[in-house]
């Protein structure tokens, strides 16, 4: 049987077939998935007046009124206290860390002493100046000018220009203690962190015994704060629409990746000096090498929103010139 079969007539179209069965199996297995699925974020959309008219959409962050201020501090040293913890608010002048204060103490101390012994300096100076000016008026008072020799006269006007000069070193001295002073009450102070603002904690980057550097070693804050009542959006609009935003308008602003959550926010003030752009919203069609313009708009209040937060705003466009008639 097996010597009557032919490979060219039989065997190979078997094999054929076989061959068109796997290979129509493999396609239908490899076939994409071509089923529609809702997004898992929706893409950013105008709403409400603005879903119908001219706009210019823009990305942006959220931020504090203030602005992000970076809280340093204007000594080196080791932190002994850090008193706030992210979140906290604090009122203006709050102490917010400390660093270690013991040198200048020290010098506080050693410039009080030397207070001390310049004022015992100038009340022994001043002392003796009374003395020695009782003395020489008692001798020049005298009715006969023989009854007292010329040079315990000379040794009385001496003795009252020493006392003077000693008096005059006293009070210099004593004024350069109390400068001393001073110096090393004022070291304390900068030694204690406040806050320049009331506002909240946004971050705290350093721990009690860490030491803070004055010198730029650190790469980020030691400590972050803000105003965050309201907060504010920083809109970066691309320099070629800046010609046709409508300044002064409210936009439509939704946090990244909720565009269902939308707020009305009120224009504050566009920034005078066009940037390069900074902000990035890491889209494959976005451009880096453009320069944008950026608008400022305040947020109602709203727990959408955190400081940090990539936004999607959109503002309302001016409106086209009507074209004239031939």
């Amino acid at each position: 049987m097996f010597r009557n079969l032919s490979f060219s007539r039989q065997i190979l179209p078997i094999l054929a077939l076989i061959g068109v069965a796997i290979a129509a199996y493999l396609i239908l297995v490899g076939l994409p998935d071509r089923s529609t699925s809702e997004p898992a974020e929706q893409p950013p959309k105008a709403v409400g007046k603005l879903a119908g008219e001219a706009r210019v959409a823009g990305a942006g962050i959220v931020e504090p009124s203030s602005e992000v201020i970076d809280i340093g501090s204007a000594l080196s040293g080791l932190v002994t206290d850090v008193r706030v913890r992210p979140g906290d608010l604090v009122g203006k002048g709050q102490v917010l860390f400390t660093v270690d204060a013991r040198a200048a103490r020290a010098q506080l101390a050693q410039s009080d002493a030397a207070i001390n012994e310049a004022r015992a300096a100038i009340a022994e100076a001043s002392a003796a100046q009374k003395t020695a000016r009782q003395q020489l008026d008692l001798y020049r008072n005298l009715s006969d000018p023989a009854a007292v020799s010329r040079a315990e006269v000379i040794r009385a006007e001496g003795e009252e220009a020493a006392a003077t000069s000693r008096l005059g070193l006293a009070r210099a001295r004593l004024a350069a203690a109390q400068a001393a002073s001073g110096s090393a009450r004022t070291e304390i102070d900068r030694l204690v962190i406040r806050a320049p603002i009331a506002g909240e904690i946004l971050a705290v980057n350093i721990r009690p015994g860490e030491f803070v550097s004055t010198m730029g070693g650190s790469s980020q804050p030691f400590m972050q704060m803000g105003q965050t009542n309201p907060l504010h959006v920083r809109v970066d609009i691309d320099e070629n629409e800046v010609a046709r935003v409508a300044l002064g308008q409210p936009a439509v602003i939704s946090p990244r990746g909720a565009a269902e959550l939308h707020v009305n926010a009120t224009f504050v003030r566009a920034e005078p000096l066009v940037v390069p752009k900074r902000s990035l919203t890491n889209s494959a069609a976005e451009r880096v090498d453009v320069r944008v313009l950026q608008l400022i708009y305040a947020l109602p209040e709203s727990d959408a929103f955190r400081v940090g937060q990539q936004i999607d705003a959109f503002i309302p466009a001016k409106a086209a010139p009507a074209k004239r008639g031939g």
